[in-house]
């Protein structure tokens, strides 16, 4: 990938995490890169097409960013957990707008609108990892249990932005702990 392409990624991920893809034209996006439109248009037929482009750059280097920052935990147990601390420290960190892709699935109406789907396969990739956690604890109904961390971590990042209460993420790692224990128990049973 080219530096001007790289630069231009950036730049409108950047723009469309603090004003929304809809505040994010392409006059901004050219004032704020230093990218001549022409050039712009080089690498992306429209705004749409630079909006996917740096949703999906998002996507990649968030997740490996979450995956990385869990997998620091020693167990399946204190991955899980640590879910909630990881999220609260993204939570604190300076410009924390809630999640892009929350975000950008909110100002578009059509369900099958690229972004949309780009919003959806991001959660997915996220329901997909929680999974691949509760699978690593060897409970009897990993998918059950994923599925429920996966709503606490939603409505979390929901609260957080929305709200302003990042205090949410400790009742929500609170509820994990008793999801935890109790499939762990019936597990044994």
């Amino acid at each position: 990938m080219t530096d001007t392409r790289e630069k231009i990624l950036a730049t409108a991920e950047k723009l469309i995490y603090e004003n929304g893809i809809h505040a994010t034209g392409m006059d901004l996006l050219v004032k704020t890169s230093g990218v001549a439109r022409k050039s712009i248009y080089r690498y992306f037929a429209t705004k749409d097409d630079v909006a996917a482009a740096a949703l999906n750059a998002r996507d990649v280097r968030w997740m490996q960013w979450f995956r990385g920052e869990c997998e620091k935990a020693q167990t399946p147990q204190q991955r899980i957990l640590g879910i909630f601390d990881v999220l609260k420290r993204w939570f604190e960190s300076d410009g924390f707008r809630g999640c892009a892709f929350i975000n950008t699935a909110g100002e578009i109406g059509d369900a099958n609108d690229p972004i949309r789907q780009i919003a959806k396969l991001h959660k997915q990739k996220l329901l997909d990892y929680t999974l691949e956690l509760t699978s690593d604890l060897g409970v009897t109904d990993p998918i059950v249990l994923a599925r429920q961390l996966f709503v606490l971590i939603e409505g979390t990042i929901t609260v957080a932005r929305i709200m302003g209460d990042y205090t949410a993420i400790d009742s929500a790692k609170e509820v994990a702990e008793i999801l935890l224990k109790k499939e762990v128990q019936r597990t044994r049973a």
